[in-house]
């Protein structure tokens, strides 16, 4: 029988706990979350096209934040950091803000690898802002295929993945909240993100693919899906970016769509392969996918 959301011990992420913050070290910081479309793989083809030196940078599509972690140093101000999932945003301010306190709470998830207990949780809704953090990380973990999707109303319905809760170790967190010292998270909408951005700045660009058929639903990160209309306005903003000298580079879909609309920037097209979902919703298969990467002309 599955467990109760109070057997799972959901209260006790709320128990004030005394931060012991470890020793940091220097060096890379690989992202904290799985997400699917995640740009880790990609990042030998994506940094040659970044500058070597950024005064602002902004990410709009935030997801695991990959090329934040890789660029970090480049960037001699304030990173900026958004995207519209709510929980998203939560656990990376989390993160910033109090990493003990979410190591706490996912003591509750310990050992919770079970279809049952799985579907419990999924279920669950915290209102609290550490065990929301606590329970989105364990469901990004736990879901097939490491898929934040919600339906139309905004509810999460990723099926079980099949996979063990690994956790975080306490070394690992305090690295990426350290990363995070000098970043400004926000819930914002793409348009009001870029706004921001300021000439000799860079804004790395990751939106939601278009998906490749009417029955796809790969957009929905979040209850508001990104649409053609999206696509279209953030083709305007990247020539507004241009004009106004500011860095910008975009990830995507090798598409018709996509090169007409980015045929101001420098098209970048190459394959790679991905894991995408096969007949059986517990497998995956890979699959060639050709992307394009754009880069900003400044005038």
């Amino acid at each position: 029988m599955p467990k109760s959301i109070k057997a799972l011990g959901f209260a006790e992420a709320t128990v004030p706990v005394t931060p012991i913050a470890p020793a940091v070290e220097k060096g890379a910081v690989k992202p904290f979350l799985r997400w699917a479309g995640g740009k880790t793989r990609l990042l030998p083809k994506i940094l040659p096209h970044l500058p070597e030196r950024i005064v602002n940078y902004h990410e709009p599509f935030l997801g695991s934040g990959a090329i934040f972690f890789a660029i970090q140093d480049r960037v001699s101000d304030t990173c900026y950091l958004s995207d519209l999932n709510d929980e998203l945003i939560n656990i990376w301010s989390i993160v910033k803000e109090d990493p003990e306190r979410l190591l706490f709470g996912l003591q509750a998830y310990r050992g919770r690898d079970n279809e049952d207990d799985y579907y419990v949780i999924r279920g669950a809704s915290p209102k609290d802002r550490i065990s929301r953090a606590a329970r989105f990380f364990y469901l990004n973990q736990t879901a097939w295929n490491g898929l934040w999707r919600v339906n139309r109303w905004g509810v999460f319905n990723v099926p079980w993945g099949a996979r063990a809760f690994r956790g975080i170790s306490a070394a690992a967190l305090h690295q990426v909240s350290h990363r995070l010292a000098r970043a400004d998270i926000g819930l914002l909408d793409f348009r009001e993100s870029i706004n921001r951005a300021k000439a000799g700045d860079l804004v790395y660009l990751d939106p939601p693919y278009l998906p490749v058929s009417d029955t796809s639903k790969f957009s929905g990160y979040t209850g508001k899906r990104f649409r053609l209309a999206d696509l279209e306005d953030l083709a305007d903003i990247t020539r507004d970016l241009s004009n106004q000298g500011v860095n910008w580079v975009m990830s995507n879909r090798d598409t018709p769509i996509v090169r007409e609309l980015f045929a101001h920037g420098e098209i970048i097209r190459f394959t790679t392969r991905r894991s995408v979902a096969a007949q059986n919703k517990r497998d995956i298969e890979p699959k060639d996918s050709p992307e394009v990467i754009v880069v900003g002309k400044s005038r």
